[in-house]
């Protein structure tokens, strides 16, 4: 069986599938970038461009050798793609997992720097996203959006699923020594990462770049489709949305990712049917453009055993 040939244009097939299955969603999407103001789109996508520029720093940045830097590029690119046919974060860490093993590093400190780029992207998120609430504290008003009682049970809910996992972990004694094993490696990464100036501020300022540069996108799509919106409040209404739907398993976001954007940006203060012309057009210019030459890269990648 030629599997590398097969896994050449398995990317491409997928993105075939994914484009028939949301095609409504696509000539909506097109549609309203024909009315949009093209400089800010131009920017938008420029935005987007940048975004795999700091995926890179950041993912150099989690571990100590060096790996070459067109190739890494070239594999945040085709990350990206993976990233949007398989369950939220799986096709993303499986190319980069394998690229750095390709490149020498040990699986299990690939493992760790992994886990290193996922904690630091997340806290990266997650304090800007605090910061603006605390500069903006009235950027999102959600009352009016949730039905009465929603938030007890939701919050309900999340720590029932923590009080399961912690439980499992506790009672599972092999699961517990591998995850103990695992912290421990990824601590023992961090530590050395930490003790290079340069690789600490690549981690932490691709970190923080990267929902930086996805936050002005948004605010860069609004601004050319006219959204009534105060930009600062567009960045937090992005952040809370990416937040929100983290741990929603669905092939890169589609579907809650639009519907939590929509939302977040209706609870700013934009209308409902401008807010989402704003998301179909962003989701567009950030998912449905760059697929087709992510899934050309990953499969040249992978026929050049790059991964």
């Amino acid at each position: 069986m030629p599997v590398r040939r097969i896994l050449c244009l398995l990317p491409v097939l997928l993105v075939a599938v994914v484009a028939a299955q949301h095609w409504s969603v696509l000539t909506e999407g097109f549609g309203h970038l024909r009315r949009a103001e093209w400089p800010w789109l131009v920017a938008a996508a420029t935005a987007t461009c940048l975004t795999w520029v700091a995926a890179a720093f950041t993912r150099q940045g989690a571990v100590m050798e060096r790996l070459p830097r067109r190739r890494l590029l070239a594999t945040q690119l085709a990350a990206g793609a993976a990233n949007h046919l398989l369950p939220t974060g799986l096709g993303a860490g499986a190319v980069n997992l394998r690229f750095m093993t390709v490149c020498g590093v040990p699986l299990a400190r690939s493992s760790a720097a992994l886990a290193l780029y996922l904690l630091a992207e997340a806290v990266s998120r997650v304090g800007m996203l605090a910061v603006l609430l605390v500069i903006f504290p009235d950027a999102l008003e959600f009352g009016p959006l949730l039905p009465g009682g929603a938030v007890g049970p939701l919050l309900l809910g999340a720590g029932a699923v923590a009080v399961v996992a912690a439980g499992v972990l506790l009672l599972v004694r092999r699961l517990r020594t591998a995850v103990f094993s695992f912290l421990r490696t990824a601590l023992g990464e961090a530590r050395l990462v930490h003790t290079r100036p340069a690789r600490a501020l690549a981690l932490w300022g691709g970190s923080l770049a990267f929902p930086a540069l996805q936050a002005a996108g948004l605010v860069l799509v609004g601004l050319a489709l006219g959204l009534p919106v105060p930009p600062a409040h567009m960045a937090v209404a992005y952040l809370a949305a990416t937040v929100a739907v983290a741990l929603v398993p669905t092939p890169g976001g589609l579907g809650s990712v639009e519907a939590a954007l929509v939302v977040a940006l209706v609870a700013a203060g934009g209308p409902v049917a401008v807010a989402t012309a704003v998301v179909l057009a962003y989701r567009i210019i950030t998912v449905w453009v760059p697929l087709v030459p992510g899934a050309l890269t990953l499969g040249a990648l992978v026929r050049m055993k790059v991964i």
